[in-house]
């Protein structure tokens, strides 16, 4: 008993303690799925797109619901700006399908299933997904990173002249 307590503690100190990106650090490199079962590669948009993440902890909580249908009625803002949007978290394809299905979003949801992705990024809480929002300019730098439900408006201002390079996710 004792042994399994100190254990869980280890880990919620490590997930409070793990490093976040900052702003002019390069982005990490991933492929997802998301709940069509299209492959996204961050690389692909690389020279190309700004990518906006944006991790939360649920599909259909409602914070995570608010923070993804003000995403939506602004996603014209952000094709416009020359960005992709997505949301992660570790919810089964399904479970995001009927999400996406329900609120309309025009941007897929990506199933971080392992959490290898939140954990590169810092996001992969105890329990689940820290909500934290980044935003990743075409040469592979991180622009944009703030915990919680930044305002969209904060979000697209973030889209401006940006540097840097992409690193690889160690698995």
């Amino acid at each position: 008993m004792k042994r399994t307590i100190v254990l869980l503690l280890l880990l919620v100190l490590t997930q409070a303690f793990a490093k976040v990106p900052s702003v002019g650090d390069a982005a990490f490199l991933f492929s997802l799925e998301d709940e069509t079962g299209t492959i996204h590669n961050l690389v692909d948009f690389k020279g190309d797109k700004y990518v906006v993440l944006i991790f939360y902890p649920g599909d259909e909580t409602p914070v995570c619901t608010q923070q993804l249908c003000e995403i939506r009625d602004e996603h014209a803002a952000f094709t416009s700006n020359n960005a992709v949007v997505f949301g992660v978290n570790p919810a089964s394809g399904k479970s995001h399908k009927k999400f996406t299905d329900k609120h309309n979003f025009q941007f897929p949801l990506l199933i971080d299933q392992d959490a290898a992705v939140a954990k590169e990024y810092g996001v992969k809480g105890a329990v689940m997904n820290k909500r934290f929002v980044f935003v990743i300019s075409p040469d592979g730098t991180i622009v944009f990173a703030k915990k919680g439900k930044p305002p969209v408006s904060e979000i697209l201002q973030s889209i401006n002249n940006p540097t840097g390079a992409f690193k690889e996710i160690q698995r």
